[in-house]
C-alpha cells in the first residue's frame, strides 16, 4: 500500500508540476488566463456614465442584461 501510495504522490507532483509549467508559458505568450470580462469597455463607460446620471445599479443591471454585483464591480471600480 504504501508504494501505491508513494507512485500516486509522484503522479500528483508530475501533474502540478506541468500544470505550472503550461501556465507560465501561456503567460509569457502574452496570453489572458481567467474568465473574460463581463462588461466590454464601452459598457464600462456607459455603466459609469449612467450611474453618474443617478440611474439606480437595479435598473441599469436589468437594461443591460448582468448581475447588479456586476454593475457594483463596475461602480467600485471607477472610484
Amino acid at each position: 500500500m504504501g508504494v501505491i501510495n508513494a507512485v500516486a504522490q509522484f503522479e500528483r507532483d508530475l501533474l502540478i508540476e506541468r500544470t505550472q509549467a503550461g501556465l507560465a508559458r501561456a503567460k509569457s505568450e502574452g496570453k489572458t488566463l481567467g474568465r473574460p470580462p463581463a462588461l466590454s469597455g464601452e459598457r464600462h463607460d456607459l455603466v459609469r456614465q449612467r450611474l453618474a446620471n443617478g440611474d439606480s445599479v437595479s435598473t441599469i443591471a436589468r437594461d443591460i442584461k448582468t448581475s447588479r454585483q456586476t454593475i457594483m464591480r463596475a461602480r467600485d471600480a471607477a472610484g
